[in-house]
């Protein structure tokens, strides 16, 4: 393997969070570099009507518009998944699926979190088309729409909970409700219909969601299917450097000014915790990369 490339921001990520820092980075003159595919970010897929001052734009229109603002400032770009991180010393270095050897002082990790899949027919090809992972993001689109909401947990009853108040009618699909009396209470007074000790088998629809088929072989005719089987714990990479998780061993822990625990690290988006929003993601990629690059630059003056 050759010599590493240099930089003086490394960030993993391509959501909101990891293009707003190499925004910020790159207009203090830090030599950065994002890692990942626009379409691995969860925005990529997802309709925007949340995120102040743009209303009704696709998340892919707004990665693209963002990538080009920060090549503009001079930031590159490199679609690869990163295979390994370590430190040493001062210095950061990244091994990219490519086989390329990347180092820097400081690495923003903006990766988001992976949404837990049902893994059923239908479900990828009609992402984006009455498929969601966010009821928070999307349930403005289901005024008066029959929707399903697939999930055992808080996060299933809470987007239940929010998709009543917009839907006709909101069906809740789970083996077994894991949540407090009070969320239980909440979701029935909201007239949720409540399939305990079910599963979806299938999600049906050509172009766009038409139903569900439960594993009674039940049809519920709908045209949105809400999956909130809630976010799997952070990246192996994370935990590889010996960076700090929070209490639940979910997400990376960081300060007020984006820090983890491992000097020159920093975090940002939806890694950090909840709320998973984009408005949240690129507050603290603003934050990460301003505070990232001018870690960079002390470490050239000393």
């Amino acid at each position: 393997m050759s010599e590493p490339k240099q930089y003086d921001v490394i960030i993993l990520g391509s959501g909101p969070a990891g293009i707003q820092a190499a925004i910020h980075a790159s207009r203090k003159k830090a030599k950065t570099l994002m890692l990942g595919r626009l379409s691995e970010s969860s925005l990529y897929w997802a309709h925007v009507e949340n995120y102040c001052c743009m209303f009704k734009v696709s998340g892919e229109e707004i990665l693209r518009t963002g990538r080009e603002q920060a090549e503009s400032f001079g930031a590159e770009f490199l679609d690869e998944d990163v295979l390994k991180v370590t430190k040493e010393g001062d210095l950061l270095q990244v091994e990219t699926e490519g086989g390329r050897l990347l180092e820097s002082p400081t690495l923003i990790i903006a990766t988001g979190t992976t949404r837990n899949k049902l893994g059923v027919p239908g479900e990828k090809d009609l992402l984006g088309k009455g498929v969601s992972y966010c009821a928070d993001c999307d349930a403005g689109f289901f005024k008066k729409e029959v929707v399903v909401v697939a999930g055992c947990q808080s996060a299933a009853a809470g987007g239940a909970s929010t998709l009543s108040k917009y839907a006709s009618e909101t069906h809740l699909v789970c083996e077994e409700l894991d949540v407090a009396p009070a969320l239980r209470q909440r979701i029935l007074d909201a007239a949720v219909i409540l399939h305990e000790g079910r599963k979806i088998q299938r999600i049906e629809g050509k172009t766009a969601v038409s139903g569900v088929t439960l594993d009674n072989d039940e049809l519920i005719a709908c045209s949105g299917v809400f999956i909130e089987l809630g976010a799997k714990g952070v990246l192996e990479l994370a935990a590889s450097l010996g960076i700090m998780l929070d209490d639940k061993m979910r997400y990376v822990d960081v300060d007020r000014k984006q820090r983890t625990n491992v000097e020159g690290v920093y975090a940002a988006g939806d890694i950090t915790g909840p709320p998973l929003q984009m408005a949240k993601a690129v507050g603290e990629g603003c934050v990460a990369g301003v505070e990232a690059a001018a870690y960079a630059k002390a470490l050239k003056q000393r």
